[in-house]
């Protein structure tokens, strides 16, 4: 498959788990595209083209190596995180075996993917809306949270990992919120199916999943936060994808739409302290292992087209269903 294949199909399969809906997210790419035909001509220099079909500013081909032809991927070396040091052991690797790496991809973004991880957050006032928080509330809320992501980012060096890519010759992208699309999507559904009605009856649903029984015998299993195992699950919202963490300010307005239960990969303490003070329940479900299944769950449907060969590193393991 060739890697602008591969890019383009795992963008497909994100636009069709986004919760929001496709038709939505249609209308935000037609919106860009008339948005790109007004720009003057030194705008669109500086313009990221990309745009044009792809709504997930965090997910990218971030190196495509120098090459006369488009390289064909065969053998993907995969990792939660991708660091100089994961670049490095390709290399090696690629110096010692027959069948090479053609392509290292993160689940995490690097590079202008990282420098635009604020841009996918808005996806989070959509998602809001539909669990009963205005959309006014939940914009308003969400624009201050994202200018405090985009003013951290701001500081970090970015170019490192790609850096290192091009000088070893190989090839990086990094998928995030699509990824993190077939998560939300797969617990979301599965929660509307299941209907379990105590905290202990969803962890046993959680534990089910090969990829949270995984992290549970590494030692980092699912876990209640906020509530305890008696407590009815009322209402459930799975909070997965959209970039990063929310407002800190936004739990007394999901309580308020009727939500009970609240399933996400992780939490600050603040956030934490908040959910607590709007009396709602917290799963912590594993940042890790949702990002492990998100990914597994992306490459199943890349793979009913052609099967691919993996390299697990930083936390990846490859679980076919």
């Amino acid at each position: 498959m060739k890697l602008g294949k591969f890019y383009k199909k795992a963008i497909e399969v994100g636009i069709a788990n986004d919760l929001r809906g496709a038709d939505e997210v249609r209308k935000i790419l037609a919106e860009e595209n008339e948005r790109f035909k007004d720009l003057k001509d030194d705008d669109k220099k500086f313009y990221d083209r990309d745009k044009l079909f792809n709504p997930f500013a965090d997910s990218r081909i971030l190196f495509s190596g120098d090459f006369d032809d488009e390289p064909n991927i065969k053998k993907i070396m995969l990792g939660i995180d991708i660091e100089v040091g994961e670049l490095l052991l390709a290399h090696t690797l690629n110096r010692e075996q027959s069948a090479k790496i053609d392509l290292v991809l993160s689940h995490h973004p690097m590079g202008p993917a990282a420098a635009q991880l604020h841009d996918v957050m808005k996806l989070q006032a959509k998602l809001l809306s539909k669990v009963g928080v205005a959309i006014s509330v939940a914009e308003q809320l969400m624009e201050k949270r994202i200018g405090e992501i985009e003013r951290r980012l701001l500081s970090v060096n970015h170019t490192r990992e790609i850096d290192a890519a091009r000088l070893l010759g190989l090839p990086l992208m990094c998928l995030h919120t699509p990824a993190d699309n077939c998560v939300a999507r797969h617990l979301t559904k599965m929660l509307e199916r299941e209907k379990p009605n105590k905290l202990k009856d969803l962890m046993k649903l959680l534990r089910g999943i090969p990829e949270y029984e995984r992290a549970a015998r590494l030692q980092v299993p699912a876990k209640i936060v906020a509530g305890s195992d008696e407590n009815s699950c009322g209402k459930i919202y799975v909070d997965m994808t959209g970039g990063t963490e929310g407002s800190k300010d936004i739990f007394d307005k999901i309580a308020a739409g009727g939500v009970s239960t609240l399933v996400g990969m992780h939490f600050t303490e603040e956030h934490l302290t908040n959910a607590k003070k709007a009396n709602l329940n917290v799963v912590v479900a594993g940042h890790i292992s949702s990002d492990v299944l998100g990914l597994n769950l992306l490459l199943d449907r890349i793979e009913k087209e052609e099967k691919l060969e993996f390299v697990c590193v930083g936390g990846f393991e490859r679980i076919r269903r």
